[in-house]
């Protein structure tokens, strides 16, 4: 699962039903005002209950989660704002200067920035009673992850493959490219998690720089960056990596050591959505055996433990940001890291 690329994209499918039902009212009354006699009839379909989404997950994934719950007795019409996490974050804040938030939903691709909603007192409050299964470290009282990104290198196969992290600081790359984490969720934990690494830190993306790399927008940039022969290695979500490599891409797939940086994405409710049943409904979908089946199905990594889903190799070592560190750090850490790559 990857954030996704380019122009934010809105799902509109819901409008078009509406609109045709309003024109029938009107024709209606009009034949009232002629005849005299207004009648309603029981028959006529109650409107459809509808959510707005806000997420940074992508299309591929997002999809087939909507398509679900819609077709549910307790579903309704999702409508969708789908971008990359800072573009999240700027739509976000522009719907509180403008009156408000307008998602029912925030489905976030990092808890640093769900729980930023969450201090703005936009989302939050409220868990769905079957949560409980989803590991304790990935929920608060606020939110729950509802699926999980690992970040790994993806390599050119005629270059050797690295072992660990700092092997790609060595001599055997020309070109590598990292995602910017103004842009990505993940690329900020992983920059967090190797800021606080010993024997890594931020000099790991000064001997990254020294080394050829470059700063591409999303983990999504550099497997194409990679796959493309542009550059010999970069720093991208399994997701990505995995897609490019079963579809042809000469390029493969390493989780190095110390580990793949695991970088959870929780789901809240809009504090404004408090009494929205299919809102509650979607939230509770999505962190069900049934929704986590649905996306793990979809190529994503579930959070809920034994629902199918792509394949962590065997032994894959994995290691997990500090988010409250990166929280406190955060300008910091960007700060000495925009020194390298730019702002």
């Amino acid at each position: 699962m990857t954030e996704s690329i380019g122009e934010p994209v809105g799902s509109d499918r819901s409008s078009g039903r509406r609109g045709r039902p309003a024109l029938a009212g009107v024709a209606v009354l009009a034949l009232a005002a002629c005849s005299g006699d207004v009648t309603a009839s029981d028959d006529d379909p109650e409107p459809a209950a509808s959510l707005t989404l806000y997420t940074c997950l992508s299309d591929e994934s997002i999809q087939p989660v909507i398509e679900a719950f819609e077709t549910r007795e307790d579903g309704g019409t999702v409508e969708l704002f789908r971008a990359p996490t800072g573009e999240l974050n700027a739509r976000v804040a522009a719907d509180a200067r403008s009156g408000g938030l307008r998602a029912d939903v925030i489905w976030g691709c990092d808890p640093l920035t769900v729980q930023a909603f969450v201090d703005q007192d936009l989302v939050g409050g409220w868990t769905p009673p079957g949560a409980e299964g989803i590991p304790e470290d990935l929920r608060t009282e606020d939110y729950v992850g509802a699926h999980v990104l690992y970040m790994v290198v993806v390599h050119r196969t005629e270059v050797p493959s690295p072992q660990a992290w700092s092997d790609l600081a060595g001599g055997d790359y020309d070109a590598l490219a990292v995602p910017d984490p103004t842009v990505a969720a993940s690329a900020l934990g992983t920059l967090g998690w190797f800021a606080a690494e010993p024997g890594y830190g931020i000099d790991f993306y000064r001997d990254l720089q020294g080394n050829g790399a470059v700063q591409v927008s999303t983990p999504d940039d550099v497997t194409t960056g990679v796959a493309q022969g542009i550059y010999d290695a970069g720093i991208t979500t399994a997701n990505s990596a995995y897609a490019a490599k079963d579809d042809g891409s000469p390029v493969d797939v390493v989780w190095p050591e110390p580990g793949a940086v695991a970088i959870y994405g929780p789901v809240a409710l809009a504090t404004h959505s408090a009494d929205s049943d299919v809102a509650k409904s979607f939230v509770a979908f999505v962190v069900s055996e049934e929704g986590q089946s649905v996306l793990g199905a979809s190529g994503a990594y579930p959070s809920l433990p034994g629902v199918e889903g792509p394949a962590v190799p065997d032994g894959a070592p994995v290691v997990s940001p500090d988010w409250a560190a990166i929280g406190a750090d955060k300008d910091a850490i960007l700060g000495e890291y925009q020194q390298l790559f730019g702002g």
